[in-house]
């Protein structure tokens, strides 16, 4: 163990001996997946940032120079990105994935702060001690909020940015108080108690996804449940809703002079096209892409469609620097 590493969380050690039990049910599909995940934790790493142990999956260094920092969303964790790692890193481009305080593999939060701007100071902390630099940012659902607070800061450090299934709500003081109430009761009091990934899915199919997902991307979205804190579900939920974090967005978004591809699903109800397309405009340098037949669940629904539209707007600003040093 290297002196800035720290040691596995719980939560990790825990899942590894699942994996394990796993391995020796002799069904060859939950087999095919245990040895499956088993490879992804080998490339599995430990830091502590502000005093909470975080996990991070750094792989595929490549011969680009290139490397994404990926940012999960709301509920979520890293392992949603792996589709998106694997076709990366074959194409020489190197990936962290790292999970939030409170979510996946990281330690919970004994002071109980979810904040944004707490999740923006484990990001610096991070960035720091993986001494990255020049590096471009995918960001999912709520991991925007996350990056562009960290962009604002630290613009010189990110070449550009890919935001996922995210745009400008219209809000108002009704949303603003009935939303977080609603959502933590689906999430926090209904979804997290069930044992069996089918109710979770069914919800997830209705309301989230316009495509079928694969039945392991369908388990590593039920586990987000059970790893991430309730409240890291309730504080995330009110302030992603709450006017003042809405209504800052556009600004927000002008303030920052990095590329963007802001990247929407046509069928995605909870954040549409049309308000992922609005914030775009206030973008200085935001380009918007619109995926036909798409929810809010691209990177497990259309993996390919997303991880190559980072792929091919990473090249498209190494073009416009070469253009720009010549």
């Amino acid at each position: 163990m290297k002196a800035s590493e720290a040691k596995p969380t719980g939560k990790f050690c825990a899942y590894r001996e699942k994996l394990q039990e796993l391995l020796q049910t002799g069904d060859q599909r939950t087999i095919e997946r245990a040895e499956y995940e088993s490879g992804l934790m080998a490339k599995s790493r430990f830091v502590e940032l502000n005093g909470i142990v975080h996990h991070y999956h750094d792989s595929g260094p490549g011969a680009t120079g290139e490397t994404v920092l990926l940012v999960h969303g709301w509920d979520c964790w890293w392992m949603w990105w792996h589709h998106i790692i694997r076709f990366l890193n074959s194409r020489g481009i190197r990936t962290v994935a790292y999970d939030f305080k409170g979510h996946g593999w990281s330690d919970n939060d004994p002071r109980n702060d979810y904040s944004i701007g707490s999740f923006v100071e484990d990001l610096e902390v991070l960035v720091g001690k993986l001494d990255l630099k020049d590096f471009h940012v995918a960001a999912f659902s709520f991991g925007p909020f996350v990056a562009l607070q960290y962009a604002k800061q630290h613009s010189e450090n990110i070449r550009s940015m890919v935001f996922f299934n995210f745009g400008y709500l219209e809000n108002n003081s009704f949303v603003e108080k009935i939303a977080p109430a609603t959502l933590n009761f689906t999430f926090n009091n209904l979804l997290r108690k069930v044992s069996w990934w089918l109710p979770a899915y069914v919800f997830a199919r209705l309301v989230l996804s316009r495509n079928t997902v694969l039945f392991h991307d369908v388990l590593i979205g039920f586990e987000s449940l059970s790893l991430c804190a309730p409240q890291a579900i309730e504080q995330s939920t009110s302030q992603i809703t709450s006017m003042e974090v809405t209504e800052s967005m556009p600004g927000l978004v002008q303030a920052v002079g990095i590329p963007i591809l802001f990247v929407a699903g046509d069928g995605d109800s909870i954040m549409t096209s049309e308000n992922t397309a609005k914030l775009a405009g206030y973008c200085r340098k935001g380009l918007f892409v619109n995926v036909p037949g798409c929810g809010h669940l691209i990177t497990l629904e259309l993996p390919e469609t997303a991880a190559g539209l980072i792929y091919e707007h990473i090249k498209h600003c190494a073009a416009q620097d070469n253009l720009s040093a010549s």
